[in-house]
């Protein structure tokens, strides 16, 4: 279950859980888990009106096997949260540049600051 997807019905703010296509072909609705991602022909659910869902007179719905109770994060997903937060904590290696042969003489320096002569 996303928190970001919510249901495609208007009036409705639930979180989605099911995925609705239609197939005109076979004058089929299909009626399946979430998908990963939003699709423009695609109506997402909740599971209230993924259960309460019709199909239009002389079609199909196919209903595809699905798990609506939330299981929450796996053990894949708090090792992945782990390891980019992790990596986030990390210090940045600060590169140091190799001086620059100037071509001059350094006769004072203040701070990070040179001053140099041309001879």
């Amino acid at each position: 279950m996303s928190l970001a997807r919510r249901c495609s019905r208007t009036p409705c703010g639930r979180p989605a859980v099911q995925t609705l296509t239609y197939v005109y072909a076979d004058q089929t609705a299909v009626l399946g888990p979430l998908a990963t991602y939003a699709e423009p022909h695609a109506y997402d659910l909740c599971a209230v009106h993924s259960e309460r869902l019709s199909a239009p007179r002389g079609w199909e719905v196919l209903r595809l096997a699905s798990d609506l109770v939330d299981t929450g994060p796996s053990t894949d997903d708090l090792l992945a949260l782990a390891d980019a937060v992790r990596e986030a904590g990390r210090p940045v290696p600060v590169e140091r540049l190799a001086p620059v042969d100037e071509g001059g003489r350094e006769t004072a320096r203040r701070g990070h600051l040179r001053v140099l002569t041309t001879d």
